[in-house]
């Protein structure tokens, strides 16, 4: 029997017939396409019982010749079934190019699908949220199993390795603040109010606000990357597998180092943006260092030093959760990895931003101003 894919017009029973023979496959089709599509006139049955072997294109013009003759298919053995079928379902519509939307229609599905997407994320969060909470409850009931190691290590990544940005960004901050508020404040002659405003605006608002974002930028993605990359591993399911709780093990260490880390890293940001601006007040303004120090003692209530270490670990939480929690959502390919850093970061300062906005109005309206 020649391997050659070839068919035969036949009329059997009143049924026209073709009866295909050979191998429906890439290297034994030569000109059977052509010969196929050129064919013309009514076939009710398409009958595959003699050929030898098909393969994907062989089943695809068979399925294309019975679909537009609208003929069926018999004597296909079950492999042979299967892959058609295979075929069948595979041969869908698509448009090259989608059907144009008015631009109002568009704007709002994509706002409705936007808000969609941070409300599941919301709800994502305070599930995340929960599950801690849950993991440092039983840790409480069971101290054996606080990884005290893992938390000493996540300190020493989310604070000490950080004193140097930190301290460097926060100074420079305090002299463009203290520089910008003085060339403001002389059309006034009013240049020593430039003490209220460095020493206020750092201990209630910048000095804890920009540690956050940096610890953000900084840890919030290295969390989210670690657990993705772990979680694109498989390392996540091997530890549920041989019985450690990842909540634990490896995001319970990460928030607690944040939310401790956080007044700290805050309080020492603002000792530097103070110093810096004490600096350039002493260098540009001639305020000596001893009149600030007393001018800054005099108008910088104790209040707003309480603000700062107030808010400071809320923001903690926060960047901790939304890293853990981007990282923990990882799961097809490594894209997904490099995806989920970015919404961890961007998710984490935005969320700063926001919490820092109520807390100002909170503390207004207890009237810590």
């Amino acid at each position: 029997m020649s391997a050659k894919a070839d068919f035969l017009h036949e009329t059997i029973g009143g049924a026209e017939t073709l009866r295909f023979s050979g191998r429906l496959s890439l290297s034994c089709l030569g000109d059977f396409p052509e010969r196929l599509r050129a064919y013309e006139g009514r076939i009710d049955r398409l009958d595959l019982s003699q050929i030898q072997r098909i393969d994907t294109v062989g089943a695809w013009l068979i399925h294309r010749f019975a679909a537009e003759h609208d003929a069926r298919i018999e004597g296909l053995s079950p492999e042979a079934a299967h892959l058609l079928d295979q075929v069948s379902v595979a041969d869908q519509h698509v448009e090259m190019r989608p059907e144009r939307q008015h631009t109002i229609v568009r704007t709002l599905a994509e706002i409705g699908a936007a808000t969609m997407s941070a409300l599941t994320t919301l709800y994502g969060l305070l599930g995340f949220f929960g599950a801690t909470a849950i993991a440092f409850g039983s840790v409480i009931r069971h101290p054996s199993r606080f990884r005290f190691n893992a938390t000493v290590h996540r300190f020493e990544v989310v604070g000490v390795s950080a004193l140097g940005i930190i301290g460097l960004m926060s100074f420079l901050i305090g002299i463009v603040i203290a520089q910008q508020g003085s060339v403001q404040l002389r059309q006034f002659g009013a240049e020593v109010f430039t003490i209220n405003l460095v020493g206020r605006i750092t201990l209630r608002e910048l000095g804890v606000l920009m540690t956050a974002i940096m610890v953000a930028g900084r840890s919030g993605s290295s969390f989210a990357a670690q657990l993705g990359t772990m979680k694109l591993t498989e390392e996540i399911d091997a530890m549920r597998t041989i019985g450690v709780s990842p909540m634990e093990a490896l995001v319970l260490p990460r928030v607690l180092a944040a939310v401790l880390m956080m007044p700290l890293l805050g309080f020492y940001a603002s000792a530097w943006a103070i110093f810096g601006g004490g600096l350039l007040c002493w260098i540009s303004l001639d305020i000596p260092p001893v009149t600030f120090i007393q001018r800054l003692r005099e108008v910088v209530p104790i209040t707003d030093l309480f603000v700062g270490l107030i808010k400071a670990p809320v923001f903690g939480l926060i960047i901790a959760i939304s890293g853990c929690f981007q990282g923990m959502q990882v799961e097809s390919d490594a894209e997904q990895v490099g995806t989920r850093t970015t919404s961890a970061v961007v998710q984490a300062i935005f969320l700063v931003i926001v919490l820092d906005a109520f807390f100002a109005m909170f503390f207004t309206w207890v009237g810590w101003i």
